[in-house]
């Protein structure tokens, strides 16, 4: 098609229009994942509980992404991705006011749980673009395009959410910081009402109630035994039963979505050559970019003159350490459109592969100063920030036009796994005593964090490989590949 003529065709005459309501919510999302972290300890104070119990919000917040994900896609290709982008943005409203005039523990991780349905903001706009430029001849390269935009956004909030907090925590009360954030997700609920368009869903049947309670099992399972390997350690038998029920109940879920004409987890689509490396990249790319910030930040926080290595960094300089990674970020997705052209969908994504997998493997080298930690996490940065744009548009062309929700969702709902599983295991790594009974029992060793480095960079070159098993065709497609 000529651009002229793709510049006269609606479809793409209003895209800049949408991009932009949904780069409104993007920004909200990033000051979301931004903002609470610098006043971590600050909220534990508020609620009279110990630094430890923070970590049940990550915890109950994973489990929510991990199991809403499916139900969300799903209900976005049967009725329509806007009205399920309202809906979820309506919950994570509701966790968000909930946080801020919590009167307990209990109160407050409901909301921070609740909060975790924008998990799924992302996934659900790229199916709206990718919906939206069906036609025009161009529905891959504007997807990709669109997708970077949004996820610049994203990065950018994120350092402006982090900055907000750490300047305001000490100038005002915990009741209004809180407020902030709840303000800024209700704004997107006029946000996408008023500004994007509502199409009707293409999906057709029914809603799959026994493939959503056989999939809710099987990753409630596997998330609790997680849960319980993060507070009991590797020896726990529960643990482990809990993670072997959730497999084997694999099992029964992958036979029934089989013979259903509209299953809730189209694992048929999933198997095929365009669509499973792209989901197994996103499981081995969470591992990094959900599973290895904690350590991160405690490294950086370590005492050399105490443990023998570490940063001996300041709290603010831990910020700096978050903001270079995500400006980096931020350059990466931007740049994925430039990338693709230059090399093509598929060897774009390998190569952020690769960075990523560079960046860490540079950690088990170069750790001592503050300069090689910089540097380490802007090539890490680089190659994370183009798989977060890329990998959900990458999905939605090789789906067909009426599962494009379930295909981008299944991105963050499979990198959510790998997060939490990766999250366990490194911090079984970082016990210094085989245990899991926190600082009081030492500093880490510096072995845990070699492990924690070796293990993200592997993962990434594994998902380099995995990448190089996808069909070049279907990562550079126009248009999405109908899988029979």
């Amino acid at each position: 098609m000529s651009a002229p003529t793709l510049a006269s065709d609606p479809r793409v005459r209003g895209l800049a229009t949408i991009v932009g309501f949904l780069v409104v919510v993007e920004l909200a999302s990033g000051i979301l994942q931004g903002y609470y972290t610098p006043i971590f300890s600050d909220i534990a104070d508020h609620l009279g509980i110990s630094d430890a119990d923070v970590n049940w919000f990550e915890a109950a917040q994973l489990v929510v992404s991990a199991l809403v994900v499916p139900p969300l896609a799903r209900l976005g290709d049967l009725v329509g991705h806007k009205k399920v982008l309202l809906v979820s943005t309506a919950v994570t409203a509701l966790g968000s006011w909930v946080l801020a005039f919590a009167p307990g523990f209990t109160t407050f991780l409901i909301g921070w749980a609740l909060q975790g349905a924008y998990v799924v903001w992302l996934p659900l706009e790229v199916a709206i673009i990718h919906r939206r430029t069906a036609g025009t001849g161009r529905q891959g390269l504007l997807t990709r395009r669109a997708a970077a935009v949004l996820v610049g956004a994203l990065e950018l909030a994120v350092i402006v959410g982090a900055l907000t907090s750490g300047a305001l925590v000490e100038a005002t009360s915990m009741r209004v910081l809180l407020v902030l954030p709840a303000i800024a997700v209700t704004l997107c609920l006029v946000v996408v009402w008023f500004g994007v368009e509502d199409v009707p869903g293409e999906a057709t049947g029914g809603f799959d109630w026994g493939g959503l309670a056989l999939v809710t099992t099987a990753l409630g399972l596997v998330m609790a035994g997680l849960v319980v390997i993060r507070l009991e350690g590797p020896t726990s038998l529960l643990a482990w039963v809990l993670v072997l029920a959730g497999v084997a109940t694999l099992v029964p879920f992958v036979r029934h979505e089989d013979a259903r004409p509209d299953p809730i987890v189209d694992v048929r689509l999933l198997r095929s050559p365009g669509q499973w490396p792209v989901q197994l990249t996103a499981f081995l790319f969470g591992m990094s970019v959900l599973g290895a910030q904690i350590p991160l930040s405690t490294f950086a926080r370590t005492d050399p003159d105490v443990a023998g290595y570490g940063l001996g960094a300041s709290a603010s300089f831990v910020s700096t350490l978050i903001g270079v990674y995500v400006v980096f970020m931020a350059i990466g997705a931007f740049s994925l459109p430039l990338t693709s052209r230059l090399l093509g969908a598929r060897n774009a994504l390998v190569g952020s592969a690769l960075l990523v997998g560079l960046g860490y493997a540079l950690w088990l080298p170069l750790h001592d100063t503050t300069g090689q930690a910089l540097t380490n996490m802007a090539v890490i940065g680089l190659g994370s920030g183009a798989l977060v744009a890329a990998l959900p548009a990458a999905a939605a062309a090789a789906a067909p036009p009426e599962r494009t929700g379930f295909a981008t969702g299944m991105t963050n709902a499979t990198k959510t796994v790998g997060g939490a599983l990766a999250s366990s295991v490194f911090a079984i790594a970082l016990a210094s005593t085989g245990s899991l009974d926190g600082p009081a029992e030492g500093a880490a060793p510096l072995s845990g964090y070699l492990t924690v480095w070796s293990i993200c960079a592997v993962a990434a070159v594994l998902a380099a490989l995995v990448l190089l098993r996808m069909p070049a065709r279907a990562a550079d497609a126009e248009q999405p590949v109908v899988v029979g």
